[in-house]
């Protein structure tokens, strides 16, 4: 008999999974977001594939956007509280944003921790570009 549970530094989220709305990176190009403009407030994820379990406060997690299989890395989140679905076998929580990139961090981010070209938003976004 077994289990699998995955352990995770990364938050991952599509939009359909509570990805934060009002984290736009067009608009963040143009008027860069800060940390400070969510303290205090508590987002939602649900509906994450396999039960995860992640790093505890005041460790961080990396907070990513997933754009169509592409990683948008946008900063660091504190993990407040986690849901386990097993006979789904999902896992659903609530987070808090401690830092958010500025736009030149994103795009270096991914190289620096991942280096993973597949699921890299900014070369994925080079390629379509010069399609």
């Amino acid at each position: 008999m077994g289990s699998l549970i995955e352990i995770n530094d990364t938050l991952q989220l599509s939009s359909g999974q509570g990805f934060p709305k009002e984290l736009d990176y067009e608009k963040h190009k143009t008027k860069p977001f800060t940390a400070k403009e969510f303290e205090g407030r508590v987002f939602e994820f649900f509906g994450k594939e396999g039960i995860r379990l992640y790093q505890v406060p005041p460790v961080r997690n990396f907070l990513v956007q997933n754009i169509g299989g592409k990683w948008l890395y946008w900063g660091l989140v504190h993990i407040t509280e986690v849901r386990h679905d097993n006979i789904n076998r999902t896992t659903s929580g609530k987070f808090k944003i401690v830092y958010i990139y500025t736009p030149e961090e994103m795009k270096a981010v991914h190289g620096i921790v991942d280096r993973d070209k597949e699921t890299d938003f900014f070369e994925s976004s080079a390629k379509r570009l010069s399609v």
